[in-house]
């Protein structure tokens, strides 16, 4: 695998100047603390709960990087909803030495709208459709990453695993590692134990403060281990209301 000299992206900076001081973003305590990041092996995953900035991010590296913001390849321009923050604009890529020869940006929120787009995209001259509408949502996921993903890319993917079945999480890991090892470089927000246990990986959590964190310590893995080990008693804490007796008072 490259070594962080030889990444696409090394690391990014926030101009938090040209960020208005009313904005939300100021209020997502991972992002407003954070000035600058780096990047230091092919896979990095952000982790952390609903809300604490880790799409966010992706979505602004997205913007900077020049993809569309619902998803796609560089050439992808449309808009169903224009609902990305005003963070790519402040974002400053450090970039590598080396240019990808690839690049996509997955994202499962929006990957109706660009299943859409590539349909039309490719009834131009040369184009080869995917026919991404003629398969459930979890194929046409995983194929366009064993489609788009190839060695000496740049990717993003925000939650994967919303479209996946554990075993295609499983394929979809396997496709990371291997364009990994050769010299593809991805940058994921996911909460599945099961892509978040790629070995060598960075994981960044956005919990409070922006720090690295173990697979271990990761909520994904906590919830789920604890989950699958004592799955009995949570359920019994979960959903005992009490006895129904059916008496009224």
């Amino acid at each position: 695998m490259p070594g962080p000299q030889n990444l696409f992206v090394r690391g990014l900076r926030i101009s938090w100047d040209r960020i208005s001081p009313d904005s939300y973003l100021r209020g997502i305590e991972a992002l407003a603390a954070l000035d600058e990041l780096s990047f230091s092996r092919p896979v990095t995953f952000f982790v952390g709960e609903n809300g604490s900035g880790k799409s966010t991010l992706l979505e602004a590296l997205a913007v900077a990087w020049g993809f569309n913001p619902e998803g796609g390849t560089r050439n992808y321009h449309f808009s169903t909803y224009d609902s990305h923050s005003e963070l790519g604009d402040a974002l400053t890529l450090i970039r590598g030495v080396r240019k990808p020869d690839n690049g996509y940006f997955l994202r499962a929120e929006s990957f109706y709208n660009v299943a859409t787009a590539e349909e039309e995209y490719s009834r131009g001259p040369g184009g080869r459709p995917q026919h991404f509408h003629r398969r459930s949502h979890g194929e046409s996921f995983l194929s366009a990453a064993l489609s788009y993903f190839r060695p000496r890319g740049f990717y993003l993917l925000d939650e994967p695993e919303a479209a996946l079945s554990a075993q295609r999480q499983l394929a979809l890991l396997s496709e990371i590692a291997d364009c990994a090892k050769d010299g593809a470089q991805f940058i994921i927000a996911t909460h599945s134990p099961i892509l978040l246990g790629l070995p060598g990986a960075e994981l960044l959590s956005f919990d409070g403060s922006l720090h690295p964190c173990a697979y271990e310590d990761t909520d994904s893995y906590q919830i789920t281990k604890m989950f699958i080990n004592h799955r009995e008693r949570i359920l019994n804490e979960l959903l005992d209301h009490g006895p129904a007796t059916g008496e009224t008072n």
